[in-house]
């Protein structure tokens, strides 16, 4: 375990898993699960479908050794290092961690008694990571527990029927239509997880086509509809924007950015301080806290690098819009609270959104495929993403410029203080 420690960057990560999930959808056959050494035996772990963890590998009494120190990036590169740093101590004392970790694992249960709330719980541990959305481990846990777990919570996976689930959701499934689907689909997936892990076989008698489409009744429209935000109609932008600047808080500055960088509540309010060049104008928020799980180069104006040169000045030293002594982000209400208490509840943070995407489409030439950059969007067609490859960062940068220019229209003159 000698040599050079620290010879990866967070930078350098999120690179090495764009080119794997890159390779994975244009090669497949070529894609193998790759292995980055970051000295003294810490080493992460790639798998061909592009997603990450940590080892820990060394050798002891001429035999090699390796341990699981969690995903990427829900530990952290420096929680990884402080991990690996402890277990070289162990090592050193003459400790061997590997073997003292099976000794004192608990004995795992037969498959055949694994229960629906023991699978749920380890799901979910496992795909948070994963989650864009931070409430949606808390979302699953309530939903579940709510409604499943009185039903099926302590019945083995390998036992559950068609008729647990209809006892399950018959009960809600016209009066909470919503909840019932995202209930049906949840379930559906622990199950489907169940069965990959090797707790049951079968059928999932949670999936709808050929199961619960004959036992409960189809609704008259989907369940769960795409939900357009109430937004802000572009003409009255300015106007909003000299109501905003009589504000000052955190959530202030939070939103301001929003707009000015077409960015989405949980990519600001989460947004760290290494992810930002200021010197080059340019913010590059990892591929972990996308939508799209593909990292996000935004291009700041002139206003936005005031914002975080403001921002910086509090000295928070890791979240950009920091709260509370433990200098937490800001949470992702804060920002529809303060529309809230600008008597502008009609509107929502998302929707700005659609303001800035009506504005382009409308007003200004700026061709579809920037704009839709600009928003990070997923191009339905294939073969037009196969073409449309570059992130077009310089064409986005003017767009931006134009952006922030007509937002701040009714504000020249203003310090923006």
């Amino acid at each position: 375990m000698t040599g050079r420690l620290n010879k990866l960057t967070e930078v350098g990560i999120e690179s090495l898993l764009r080119n794997m999930r890159a390779i994975a959808r244009q090669e497949p056959s070529t894609a193998r699960t790759k292995l980055h050494g970051d000295g003294g035996g810490l080493t992460l772990q790639i798998t061909k479908s592009g997603t990450a963890s940590w080892l820990f590998r060394y050798m002891k009494n001429g035999k090699a050794y390796s341990l699981g120190l969690g995903p990427y990036p829900a530990v952290t590169l420096k929680r990884a290092r402080d991990k690996a740093w402890e277990l070289r101590r162990f090592i050193a004392d003459g400790s061997n961690p590997a073997v003292e970790r099976k000794a004192t694992a608990p004995v795992t249960e037969s498959p055949s008694k694994v229960t629906f709330d023991q699978c749920a719980a380890e799901f979910i541990k496992d795909h948070t990571p994963r989650w864009t959305n931070r409430k949606s481990p808390m979302q699953w846990t309530n939903t579940i527990n709510s409604y499943a777990s009185p039903v099926i919570g302590a019945v083995p996976v390998s036992e559950i029927t068609k008729a647990h689930l209809r006892e399950i959701l018959s009960p809600i499934w016209s009066t909470k239509t919503e909840t019932a689907s995202r209930l049906r689909a949840r379930i559906e997936k622990v199950l489907n997880w169940a069965s990959a892990m090797g707790y049951r076989e079968g059928v999932n008698p949670a999936q709808w086509k050929g199961q619960l489409e004959f036992l409960l009744p189809r609704l008259p429209s989907p369940a769960i509809r795409r939900v357009h935000h109430p937004a802000l109609h572009h003409q009255q932008l300015p106007g909003f924007m000299v109501e905003l600047y009589k504000r000052d808080c955190t959530a202030r500055w939070a939103l301001e950015l929003l707009i000015l960088t077409a960015c989405r509540t949980s990519e600001i309010s989460n947004a760290r301080w290494q992810e930002f060049d200021i010197e080059s104008a340019i913010w590059t928020i990892p591929a972990s806290r996308m939508k799209a799980r593909v990292a996000h180069r935004v291009p700041l104006t002139a206003r936005a690098i005031d914002i975080l040169k403001r921002m910086s000045k509090l000295g928070s030293k890791d979240a950009v819009f920091a709260r509370g002594p433990n200098q937490e982000p800001i949470s992702n209400m804060a920002m529809a609270m303060l529309l809230r208490r600008m008597n502008r509840g009609d509107i929502s943070v998302h929707g700005f959104r659609s303001t800035f995407r009506t504005y382009f489409y409308e007003e200004r030439e700026h061709d579809f495929f920037t704009a839709e950059a600009a928003l990070a969007h997923k191009l339905d067609s294939k073969v037009v993403a196969a073409y449309a490859r570059s992130d077009l960062l310089a064409k986005r940068r003017r767009l931006m410029e134009d952006w922030e220019h007509f937002a701040l229209s009714h504000l020249k003159g203003s310090t923006h203080d």
